[in-house]
């Protein structure tokens, strides 16, 4: 007896969709890695070495949220200080200053996810960086 074929979806990914989401990229700080990405957002496991912290920066395209996984977070987030630990979370608005540090003695594991009209590494700001990295 002949069965009907059904057809099989076919995805298309671009290569470039393909080597951001998954691949881990090392920062002077820890690293980084895209978990899911789409039209306006983007969601990142983010690892922060201890005594480590990213530059103060800001973004004229998206905002952050931050949720805490494990380890401490000190955020300053324009102007103001707070420190997070595990299952606490902050917002980042669009073009306000901040930065993220690890003060304690293990790493610290955040969720980022991002939202906006532009999401690439060159929207970044730096106003003062530990590792000497340009704009």
């Amino acid at each position: 007896m002949a069965q009907a074929q059904e057809k099989t979806p076919t995805l298309t990914l671009s290569p470039t969709a393909l080597k951001s989401v998954g691949a881990s990229e090392l920062r002077p700080w820890g690293s980084f890695t895209v978990l899911e990405e789409g039209r306006g957002y983007k969601i990142k496991r983010i690892e922060v070495k201890p005594g480590h912290r990213l530059s103060l920066q800001m973004h004229h395209h998206r905002s952050e949220h931050w949720i805490v996984v494990s380890g401490t977070a000190k955020v300053e987030c324009g102007g103001e200080e707070i420190t997070l630990s595990s299952n606490q979370s902050t917002y980042v608005p669009q073009c306000t200053t901040h930065r993220l540090e690890n003060p304690g003695v293990i790493p610290l594991i955040l969720i980022e996810v991002q939202n906006g009209e532009y999401l690439g590494e060159d929207d970044i700001v730096r106003f003062q960086d530990d590792y000497s990295r340009a704009n």
